[in-house]
């Protein structure tokens, strides 16, 4: 096994809060509305959309891919914490077995 870490840091006037909501808690009906040109649907396939749950994104044609299925490993609201791996679909290029994502949001000072 293999493991390749990357950090990638945005700043934004929006409250850690405000983001979690919108872009974690929300994201299965923001999503695609934000991104209709990319984001074909977002679907719950098993469980209600906490830890354990499956969900499947499917990409517009045209798009690198049709579409990711990943589970959610983990949320914390109050730390606005969100963990969760690809399990399936093109992204993993028929050659990684996962990939796994840590989305944290915090508030700078």
């Amino acid at each position: 096994m293999g493991v390749i870490t990357y950090e990638h840091e945005i700043t934004s006037s929006i409250p850690p809060a405000k983001m979690f909501k919108a872009f974690i808690l929300d994201s299965d009906k923001l999503i695609p509305k934000i991104l209709p040109q990319a984001i074909k649907s977002t679907e719950i396939i098993e469980g209600d959309g906490g830890p354990g749950s499956i969900k499947k994104i499917t990409f517009r044609e045209g798009s690198q891919f049709n579409y990711v299925k990943h589970r959610v490993d983990g949320i914390d609201k109050e730390n606005f914490t969100y963990t969760y791996s690809v399990i399936e679909g093109d992204a993993l290029m028929g050659t990684l077995e996962s990939i796994s994502y840590e989305v944290k949001l915090v508030a700078f000072s």
